[in-house]
């Protein structure tokens, strides 16, 4: 369900696999919310979101340093975004979780709906900018 289609590579090899793999971390996080066996997912929510937070940073770090070789003039607008992105991941309350599965299935889903359209919206309106810069058109 959720991977990278055409138009949202950026011709940045390390940039393209990264977004990959955070594809790949949002189509689990959709198993797990279709996952009907498994009624306890607290530990799979907390495994799932802190890889999902320190690829992210990884990630961004990367992004960064490749903006700043390349004097990318928004730098500061795309770094607030992306510090915005881990604020939004740092606020799940993980103590709400416990022995609560509607809980749990209402935080994946909140999360999903959050990476599925922040992932597209920000590779399309912001990294491709990014990449208009080694390849220009």
């Amino acid at each position: 369900m959720f991977e990278m289609t055409p138009d949202l590579y950026t011709g940045i090899e390390q940039i393209d696999k990264e977004h990959e793999r955070l594809f790949e971390l949002a189509e689990e996080t959709y198993s797990l919310l279709h996952n009907c066996v498994l009624l306890d997912k607290e530990d799979q929510i907390v495994r799932l979101t802190s890889e999902l937070i320190d690829y992210t940073r990884s990630h961004f770090a990367h992004e960064e340093a490749y903006m700043k070789r390349v004097s990318y003039e928004n730098f500061y607008d795309h770094y607030a975004q992306h510090k915005q992105f881990e604020s939004k991941l740092a606020e799940i309350d993980f103590e709400e979780l416990e022995g609560n599965p509607e809980e749990q299935d209402a935080v994946i889903e909140s999360l999903l709906e959050f990476l599925a359209s922040w992932l597209v919206d920000h590779i399309k309106k912001e990294d491709l900018k990014i990449s208009m810069l080694s390849h220009p058109m």
